[in-house]
């Protein structure tokens, strides 16, 4: 099962930590705009060249030491087919170096525009991306969610649905109230209801829930009501959750949770941090820094709460 290959991953790099490839153009080291772009700027052949580098560059120096990447579909999307073509090859790279793939793509629909998504996500054809879990947007209800649950026991994956999400605007629609409880509770007990029944050895469900790192009380909730739900963290660094709040995202057991780092991580270069020891030609090794003091501070808060899985 997803989950059960997931901890094993974990436990045996002892990181929580994934990183999330969000390679928007800012943060893409100058020398490889003008390796690939020069004065040309707009090309798109050498746009996405530039984006599989950068991405690939940035995989070679993390995938000993991280149990998966997220990429963000959004900012290889924004480039068309060959934009789709550089993430599928960034998939398949990682794949390669043994890395878990959670495509990052908040799809949402029903019937047999839902069985398209999952078929493409999840397939393992030449033309499909097959990667190993994607998000999942729930406000269309159980028939949005169930062709991937489906997909998910014919080909071994795993879906993590949006339940309490990071952004600060989340409140308007996700902590209102209906029938005494907040939306994101109602979300959260359609999460029991699909996972129950797929429940893995390690006593994980593959399906998982999306709880945001900034919001530190919901997310300890949470994790009291979805003892069985593994919780992808949105929201580590740029966006202002911090290691000390996330030890309630977690279970006794020391699991359930990932803790995902984007900008963080791949633009650790270009952080006050960092900069003065790594500069754009090192941005790979200053994102493997930034991953290992991750990992050492969101341990260090897990064994200080007696969490620590190992």
């Amino acid at each position: 099962m997803f989950t059960d290959k997931l901890i094993d991953r974990i436990i045996s790099l002892r990181n929580h930590c994934i990183v999330g490839i969000d390679p928007s153009y800012n943060i893409i080291p100058d020398f490889l705009k003008e390796k690939y772009l020069g004065r040309n700027d707009g090309n798109i052949d050498d746009l996405t060249e530039m984006l599989y580098e950068f991405c690939i560059h940035i995989i070679d120096n993390v995938y000993d030491i991280v149990p998966a990447i997220k990429p963000q579909i959004a900012f290889f999307e924004k480039y068309g087919s060959k934009g789709l073509k550089a993430l599928e090859e960034v998939c398949r790279y990682a794949k390669k170096k043994e890395l878990m793939v959670i495509a990052d793509i908040k799809r949402g629909d029903i019937g047999s525009t839902c069985e398209a998504y999952a078929e493409y996500y999840f397939g393992n054809d030449e033309w499909s991306l097959d990667c190993d879990a994607v998000t999942v947007n729930p406000y269309m209800g159980s028939d949005s969610i169930i062709p991937f649950i489906d997909k998910c026991l014919e080909q071994d994956k795993g879906i993590f649905i949006l339940v309490k999400t990071s952004n600060k605007s989340s409140i308007e629609i996700q902590d209102l109230i209906c029938e005494g409880k907040k939306v994101y509770e109602h979300v959260a007990d359609l999460v029991i209801n699909l996972g129950k029944d797929y429940v893995g050895q390690r006593g994980y469900s593959f399906v998982g829930a999306v709880v945001g790192g900034t919001f530190k009380e919901e997310g300890e909730n949470l994790r009291k009501r979805l003892k069985n739900c593994y919780f992808l963290v949105p929201g580590y660094g740029a966006q202002g959750a911090v290691a000390s709040d996330l030890s309630g995202y977690f279970n006794q057991d020391g699991l359930g949770a990932i803790i995902n780092s984007s900008r963080g991580i791949i633009g650790a270069y270009q952080l006050e941090k960092y900069r003065y020891d790594f500069d754009q030609m090192s941005y790979g090794a200053a994102a493997r820094k930034a991953v290992l003091d991750m990992r050492d501070e969101i341990n260090m808060y897990l064994e200080l709460n007696g969490k620590l899985a190992w």
